[in-house]
């Protein structure tokens, strides 16, 4: 089982819609997956279409109870994907836990009792450097960080690089960047082509070959409680979501080879 944390400390990137959809292409070709939804405004799960009366159980839960993973994961309108919900619980857990000594480690207690459930899981945090963000890249084997294609995409990236480094040292020294992608791209836009070529000088090969343009049709399927993959298939998010699915994919078999 292979966990990737998405993060960026920045709301408004395309973190949850990326989480979303990466999964939808890897369940797509018959991996077993999982979302882990973290932020407290439950956007991955809303998007999924769980209705918050089903959910009975979340994430809170997890963290705060150590309920196991196999009684709180539903399964979503995609084949061969789950999704362990939130709700507003989660805003209150860090206060729960903070005393606790294990309180970095819970997501990573919980997964270890998955590893024969799941090929991937990927882990939607809150758009913050919190007690969340730090159980989830305890819990990681590598970090992707969607970037949005504006001016102050490196600060932030700066920031959380230095988290995921601070993370490395203390709780997971096997943590690594599996990637950035570029999203919200607009290549009429000037300013967008500068961010595109500056991230791409600052951090090389990290930056994943496909960008994500910026697509109504992305926009439209959470309203509708479906991936963009299953809402349109051939509008161009949907295709760079399936670009960046095969990136993901090679990347990961670079990894587990070396």
């Amino acid at each position: 089982m292979r966990i990737i944390t998405l993060a960026n400390q920045k709301g408004g990137v395309g973190k949850t819609t990326t989480a979303i959809n990466l999964a939808t292409a890897l369940a797509a070709i018959g991996e077993r997956v999982l979302i882990v939804d973290l932020d407290p405004q439950g956007n991955a799960s809303t998007g999924l279409g769980i209705d918050k009366e089903d959910r009975t159980l979340s994430s809170y839960d997890v963290l705060a109870d150590k309920t196991p993973l196999s009684e709180v994961a539903i399964q979503t309108v995609v084949p061969n994907l789950w999704i362990v919900p939130s709700t507003m619980d989660l805003l209150g857990v860090e206060m729960e836990i903070a005393a606790l000594p294990d309180r970095t480690t819970r997501l990573k207690s919980a997964l270890g009792d998955a590893q024969d459930l799941f090929s991937y899981v990927l882990v939607d945090c809150p758009p913050s450097l919190n007690l969340l963000t730090i159980n989830a890249m305890a819990a990681a084997d590598s970090v992707l960080v969607p970037l949005q294609c504006e001016f102050f995409a490196l600060e932030g990236l700066s920031q959380l690089l230095r988290t995921v480094d601070m993370v490395r040292q203390t709780i997971n020294p096997q943590l690594i960047i599996q990637g950035i992608v570029l999203t919200m791209y607009d290549g009429r836009n000037n300013l967008a082509n500068q961010v595109v070529d500056d991230v791409r000088a600052h951090m090389g090969d990290k930056v994943y070959e496909t960008v994500i343009p910026r697509n109504v049709r992305i926009s439209e399927a959470p309203s509708h409680g479906k991936p963009a993959i299953l809402y349109d298939l051939k509008c161009s998010g949907s295709q760079a979501y399936l670009q960046l699915a095969t990136e993901v994919i090679r990347r990961e078999r670079r990894l587990k080879a070396a």
